[in-house]
Parts: structure tokens; sequence; C-alpha cells
């Protein structure tokens, strides 16, 4: 990541989730309509030809055959997410912290979060270019509280309560698009964390297959998915198999869920058009919690 700017990754996921909202009503599956205004100029610019007829679908099959399975991972994955983060807001808890929150628009396009106070826990580059957008858009910030933070460097946890953290309350805590690119020590240190909360909190997280990063397993379109991730400046580092994942969270206090792949939850979330879709099937979206 370069000083003084967003990610790239975060604006690129923020563009994906754009596109799949500028499509007709009858084929997107999430709705988006906040994320275009955090977004450069030119990935806004990709985002209006995304409306117009006949170019917008041309647009998405070209990013979908350069990067196989990427943006209908993104788009199905944040709307599973949606449902689970919904559902979990719901079991009495006011207070959500989002950790690497990037360009996210749950805080303004989530009715379940129309009451709950949103921590955002973020590197400080990509914080401050985001809320140098929010402030354009004018955007409502009275149940948002920002934490610039660097995961492999200090602590989180400090940082949140300073900025009002209640530990000792139910807390839903996600953790979208991160650990990928942290130290094994850094994740260990974020989950035991999470294993310490308030009995009844509930913990979402992705991860990636760990086999992605030492060739033990094969996945369609991952090597050039690697390559493109070296050349951008923020290569993976960190996975998980997903067969030892129950017994992580355990260790660390916290009880699996749910635990889908990407074609679990695009054949979930896209229905028929799944079928038709190949690549990233190694990216993994979790649901733990806190038992009582």
């Amino acid at each position: 990541m370069r000083e003084g700017r967003a990610s790239r990754t975060a604006e690129y996921n923020a563009a994906f989730r754009a596109m799949e909202g500028a499509r007709a009503t009858s084929l997107h599956v999430l709705h988006d309509p906040y994320s275009h205004r955090l977004l450069p100029a030119g990935l806004r610019a990709l985002r209006r030809l995304s409306t117009l007829p006949g170019l917008g679908q041309g647009l998405t099959s070209f990013v979908d055959r350069r990067w196989p399975g990427m943006r209908s991972s993104v788009v199905a994955r944040t709307r599973l997410i949606d449902d689970w983060l919904s559902d979990a807001v719901r079991d009495s808890v006011d207070q959500l912290v989002m950790l690497g929150a990037g360009l996210d628009t749950r805080a303004w396009r989530l009715p379940a979060l129309a009451r709950t106070l949103v921590y955002e826990v973020d590197h400080p580059s990509t914080s401050r270019a985001k809320q140098s957008r929010l402030a354009a858009w004018d955007a409502d910030l009275r149940r948002v509280r920002f934490v610039q933070v660097d995961f492999d460097r200090e602590s989180f946890a400090d940082r949140l309560v300073e900025a009002g953290f209640d530990s000792t309350e139910k807390t839903v805590v996600l953790w979208d698009g991160v650990t990928n690119y942290l130290q094994a020590e850094a994740v260990d240190a974020v989950m035991r964390w999470a294993g310490g909360l308030a009995p009844g909190s509930h913990f979402i997280f992705t991860y990636i297959d760990a086999g992605v990063l030492d060739g033990s397993a094969r996945f369609t379109g991952a090597d050039r998915v690697m390559r493109s991730l070296v050349r951008s400046g923020e290569p993976w580092t960190f996975g998980l198999r997903p067969k030892d994942v129950p017994a992580y969270l355990a260790e660390r206090g916290l009880r699996l869920l749910a635990d889908q792949g990407a074609a679990e939850y695009r054949q979930q979330i896209m229905g028929e058009q799944a079928q038709r879709i190949r690549g990233y099937e190694f990216y993994h979206v979790a649901w733990a919690g806190r038992p009582h």
C-alpha cells in the first residue's frame, strides 16, 4: 500500500460492488448505491460506463475473463456477509467493529445497522482517503467512529478502547478481505482478541485456502491472481486449510458456525448463473460465535 492513498484492492472491490449495482435490477444480487461515491475518478468512470446498455455487460465479461472468479466472488460474498451480519446484529447487539473496513458502505446501506454504533478500523492511508471522500459526499457520520491502525505494528484493541469501544458488551466483528494480507502472528492476535469478547458476540471473517500460497492445491486462475497481487504491491501472505479452521478457532475461544468457499456462496447467492462461473474457489467466508 502506498502512503497517502487508499488500498488499491479496496478500490477494486468497491468498483465491483458499484458495477453490480449498475446492472438491471432483475440481474444484480447486490445493490450498493454508495460505493461509486468513494471511488477515484477512473473507477467512477468505469461504473458510469457499466450503466450503458451492451457496454456494461461487455465490461463485466472482460473483467471476468481477465480475473476469473474475482468479481463474482466479491459480489456474492458481500451479499452473504450482509445477510449474516444483519442476522447477527438482530441478536441484541449494539456495536459493530469492522477490521480493515476499506471502502465498505454497510454503515450507510444496511437497514439492520440503523441503530448500531460502527467502529471502522483500518490503515491510516485508507482511512484518511475514505474520510476525505465521505466528506465530499456529505455522508452522515454520527454512528461511525474511525480508528486508524497498522495491524502488523500496532495494538488495534487499545485504539478501539480509546475510541469508546466497550469489550464487555456483545459485539459483531467483521474482518472482510484482510487476513490474507497479514502475518500469522497478527492474525492469531486478532482471533484471540475476538475469542475474549463478551459471550454471545459474533465474528465474521474471510480467509484463503493455504494451498494457494504453497502450491499444494490447484485452483482455476490462481496463478494469474497471485502474479497480479505481487505487481500491485499487495501480495497475500496468510491462509488456512478449511479442514483445520474449526480447531484453529476453538483454540482461540471461538466456535465455527458456518464456512463457505466461493463455489458454495456463489451458488447460494447467484443461483443458476453461478454454474457458469469458475475461479476464486480458494476464497472462504466464515462465521464464528463466542459461546455463552
